[in-house]
């Protein structure tokens, strides 16, 4: 545990990077089974969003795993500090006024609840909205059945032939949320669909100008 550390507040506040953005920061966070279509919906949207003139960033599970958490497995302990880092990282972004597209299979609700509230723990008061939301968590659903059809990197086959340890939906559990902002389901709607729908929710939440 460090010791000896003070923070070191900045002289610019999220409302002035907001301002120069014309939007507001936040965290959408996309969990489901892997297959489901998260890191699909998350590239169209930011793509729809960069059209629009929003500045945006994804952070993606395979491509974290390449850097900040390339020394975690996916055990529960590694995929609980995998989620923490992500989390963090999310949180700064978020302060700098950017739209972050988190897409992470994040099997665990107690992992995503800590990320929501360490996102939503000090909201900002906004006369429109209320407390401000700093995470919306998307529920990318589709069942096992149709993530296996799809199977785009044929991690399910190799699961169920044992070669892929703990893996959610096969040999590891999801845990479905609770109280997500949107439910995305992508076994009976299209991508653009999805992207319309997420597209909706941001402008009536006031995260776009």
């Amino acid at each position: 545990m460090a010791t000896n550390i003070t923070w070191h507040q900045s002289h610019i506040s999220r409302a002035d990077r907001e301002s120069l953005l014309n939007q507001r920061g936040v965290t959408i966070w996309f969990t489901g089974l892997s297959g489901s279509g998260k890191s699909t919906i998350a590239t169209a949207l930011e793509r729809e969003l960069h059209a629009n003139k929003i500045s945006t960033y994804i952070l993606d599970g395979d491509n974290i795993r390449h850097g900040l958490c390339s020394d975690l497995g996916f055990g529960p302990g590694d995929r609980q500090e995998n989620i923490r880092r992500i989390g963090e990282v999310c949180n700064l972004f978020t302060d700098a006024g950017l739209i972050v597209l988190a897409a992470f299979v994040s099997p665990y609700r107690e992992d995503r609840d800590k990320v929501r509230l360490l996102l939503d723990g000090n909201g900002e008061s906004n006369p429109d909205n209320g407390k401000r939301k700093n995470f919306i968590e998307v529920y990318v659903q589709a069942d096992v059945e149709t993530c296996e059809q799809r199977d785009p990197k044929g991690l399910y086959a190799k699961a169920k032939a044992g070669e892929i340890k703990n893996f959610t939906g096969i040999s590891a559990p999801f845990e479905e949320p609770e109280k997500a902002e949107l439910v995305l389901k992508t076994s009976e709607n299209s991508v653009d669909e999805c992207v319309s729908e997420l597209m909706t929710h941001l402008k009536e939440g006031g995260y776009l100008s």
